[in-house]
């Protein structure tokens, strides 16, 4: 039985020496891009009280959510990238599997909750700033960080109660089935809480694809709603895209085939959803948004 030992990630399928050097390289270069555009929207966002409205209060706490789930990742992957020997502690990979899930869950819960911030604003627009008080936009959040959390921690407590027989996870990061499947004893219970995770989630994602069938109706009838559904839905959707294709395909990946060969295609598709959204979310925002880019780029002038 494996407790407080080392587990061992698969970095060795980043190729040679030489080829992580570059990894690293592209890698640092991400997450140094990541944290600055991210914290240059949340700082513009909060000094800026034109921007102090429901759709910018979320989109801002996306992006402190892009910032906590980049540095959970990259670095102990740009650690990993350097050495030969690529392991890491129980307690870092406990710590590293709240930092994943958290940025995880949160993504897709402030995804459902702009979702609805949308149809408010493009359905309902005179009844608008009655229903997204800022007492509710507080609340929102709130249960954003509450749900977040609880889903993380229900599932830390039940990882920590395993007892472990094996060492090699398949990923460049610790995860959470990933560390299941190494019990020692039957994980039912865990895998009883993925299923309810994922139909939570599933939930989530359908309100999302209600809200916006009910936003293109209202935009079939006016141009100017059209516009509005152009600048400020059509990032949303992109984002939301990404987040769910590249977790779906990591999820088949890794539970549907074992064959080794296939690592370095898992490995690209784990870390799709660690990378792209945290990277695309303030740019496309603030390319589609005028009155943001406006002000961001009129802040990077001064």
């Amino acid at each position: 039985m494996i407790r407080q030992n080392l587990f061992i990630l698969s970095v060795q399928h980043c190729g040679s020496s030489e080829q992580r050097q570059i990894f690293f390289g592209l890698s640092i270069l991400a997450y140094v891009f990541t944290i600055f555009v991210n914290l240059t929207l949340i700082l513009t966002i909060v000094l800026e009280k034109i921007l102090h409205e429901p759709m910018f209060i979320f989109l801002c706490n996306l992006c402190v959510n892009s910032i906590c789930g980049s540095t959970s990742f990259y670095p102990k992957l740009l650690i990993d990238l350097l050495s030969d020997s690529h392991v890491i502690s129980y307690t870092a990979c406990i710590i590293q599997i709240f930092g994943i899930c958290m940025y995880l869950f949160c993504e897709s819960t402030n995804l459902s909750v702009m979702a609805y911030d949308r149809y408010v604003a493009i359905c309902k627009p005179l009844e608008y700033h009655s229903i997204m008080t800022p007492r509710r936009v507080g609340m929102l959040l709130q249960i954003t960080w509450f749900l977040t959390f609880i889903e993380t921690i229900v599932g830390i407590l039940l990882i920590v109660r395993l007892p472990l027989c094996g060492s090699r996870i398949n990923k460049l990061y610790c995860f959470e089935w990933d560390v299941v499947k190494l019990s020692c004893i039957d994980n039912t219970l865990n895998n009883v809480f993925d299923f309810v995770i994922m139909v939570f989630h599933i939930f989530q994602f359908q309100i999302i694809i209600i809200s916006y069938v009910l936003i293109i109706r209202t935009c079939v009838r006016s141009q100017a709603e059209r516009n509005k559904f152009m600048e400020t839905c059509l990032p949303h959707l992109i984002i939301m895209g990404i987040l769910v294709a590249s977790a779906t395909l990591d999820f088949m990946s890794a539970r549907l085939t074992s064959d080794t060969s296939l690592q370095p295609l898992r490995n690209s598709l784990s870390i799709m959803y660690l990378i792209v959204p945290p990277i695309l979310n303030p740019v496309i925002y603030g390319l589609k948004l005028k009155q943001l880019r406006r002000i961001v780029w009129k802040r990077i002038g001064d």
